[in-house]
C-alpha cells in the first residue's frame, strides 16, 4: 500500500485512488439514504407521529424506494430553460460537496488528503455549490426558481462570513489550518477540547452552518409557502436527486467538521477511556451533531427573510469578530 502511494501516476496508484473514491461515495450514499430515513423517524417521534413503517422491516427500505422512484421518473427540461446551464447546475452543486470529504480525517491513520490548508479548502469549495444553486434558479426560466436561487446566494454569502470568522479562533489556538493538527492540539479530556475556550465561536459556527445547509429554520430558498419549492422547482428525477444528495452530503461534512474543530475529533472525553478506538468516538460525536440537526428541524418554524439577514449581519458577524479578540486575550493570559 505504501509503495503504491509513493508512486503517483502509476496504473496501480490510479486504480487505488479510484477504488478509494468509489468506497467513499458508497459510504456517503448509504449515509444519505438512511439519514433521510432517520430524520423522518426522529421528527415523527418528536411530533407524535409514526414516520416510515411500511416498506421493508420497520420501514427501513422507504428511502431506498423513494430514491428508486426519483431515478426512474421522467427527466423534464422546461422548453424555455437555458438547457446547458439547467443540466450543469445540479452537477456544479454536488461535485464540490463530495470533493470536500477528501480532507476530513476520521482518525490519525484513517484519512485521505492531509492538506495544510484543509479548512481553507473546505470554505473555498462550499462557495462553488452556491453558484450551482443560483444557476439552477436562473436557468429554469421560472420566477420562483430565480427568487429561490437569489435568496440562497444572499443567505450563503451572508452566513459564510461569520462561519469563517468563527473558525479563526480555532486556527489561532492550534496555529494551523490543517484539520489533523487542529485535532491533535486538543487533548483526551473534554475540558481540553476547543468547545470550551471557543464557546462563542462554537455557537456562531453552529448557527451559521445550519444556515449554510439551507435547513430549517433557515430553509428560505425552498420556502414552499412562498416559492413553491424554490430553486429546484423545475427539476425532476435524478437531477432533483442531485440537489437533495448535495444537501445531505453537506450535513455529513458539517457534522464531521464540527466534530474535528470543536469536539476533539477522535479523542475520548476522558483520558481513561482511550482504550476505546478513536473511530468510535468520532462516530458518536458525528451522529450526535446529525441528530441535533434533525432536532432543530422538528422544533423550530421557518423565520422570515428580514430576520435571517438581520441575524447574520447584526448579530453573528459582530459576535464572530468579538470571538477573535476574546481568543487573543485568552491566549495572552493563559497560554504563555
Amino acid at each position: 500500500m505504501n509503495e503504491l502511494l509513493q508512486n503517483p501516476g502509476t496504473p496501480s496508484h490510479l486504480a487505488l485512488l479510484f477504488l478509494a473514491g468509489a468506497l467513499m461515495l458508497g459510504i456517503v450514499l448509504f449515509f444519505v439514504t438512511y439519514a433521510i430515513y432517520f430524520e423522518r423517524k426522529v421528527i415523527g417521534w418528536m411530533q407524535f407521529r409514526i414516520g416510515p413503517n411500511r416498506v421493508g422491516p420497520l420501514g427501513l427500505l422507504q428511502s431506498v424506494a423513494d430514491i428508486a422512484k426519483l431515478l426512474m421518473k421522467e427527466d423534464t427540461i422546461p422548453k424555455k430553460a437555458d438547457r446547458l446551464l439547467f443540466i450543469l447546475a445540479p452537477i456544479i452543486t454536488f461535485v464540490p460537496s463530495f470533493s470536500i470529504l477528501a480532507t476530513i480525517p476520521y482518525t490519525e491513520t484513517l484519512h485521505f488528503a492531509n492538506l495544510d490548508a484543509g479548512i481553507l479548502y473546505y470554505v473555498a469549495l462550499t462557495g462553488i455549490s452556491t453558484i450551482g444553486i443560483v444557476l439552477g434558479g436562473w436557468a429554469s426560466n421560472n420566477k420562483y426558481s430565480l427568487l429561490g436561487g437569489m435568496r440562497s446566494a444572499a443567505q450563503m454569502i451572508s452566513y459564510e462570513v461569520p462561519l469563517v470568522i468563527s473558525v479563526t479562533g480555532v486556527i489561532m489556538l492550534s496555529g494551523s489550518m490543517n484539520l489533523m493538527t487542529v485535532v491533535q492540539q486538543q487533548g483526551s479530556n473534554f475540558w481540553e477540547w476547543n468547545v470550551l475556550p471557543q464557546i462563542l465561536g462554537f455557537v456562531v459556527f453552529v448557527i451559521a452552518a445550519v444556515s449554510e445547509l439551507n435547513r430549517t429554520p433557515f430553509d428560505l430558498p425552498e420556502a414552499e409557502s412562498e416559492l413553491v419549492a424554490g430553486y429546484h422547482v423545475e427539476y425532476s428525477g435524478f437531477r432533483f436527486a442531485f440537489f437533495m444528495l448535495a444537501e445531505y452530503v453537506y450535513v455529513f461534512a458539517i457534522a464531521a467538521l464540527t466534530t474535528l474543530l470543536f469536539l476533539g475529533g477522535w479523542h475520548a472525553p476522558l483520558a481513561f477511556l482511550d482504550f476505546i478506538p478513536g473511530l468510535v468516538w468520532f462516530l458518536l460525536k458525528f451522529l450526535f451533531i446529525v441528530f441535533f440537526l434533525f432536532w432543530l428541524r422538528a422544533t423550530f418554524p421557518r423565520i422570515r427573510v428580514d430576520q435571517l439577514m438581520s441575524l447574520g449581519w447584526k448579530a453573528l458577524l459582530p459576535l464572530s469578530l468579538l470571538n477573535i479578540f476574546v481568543t487573543a486575550l485568552y491566549m495572552e493570559l493563559f497560554m504563555k
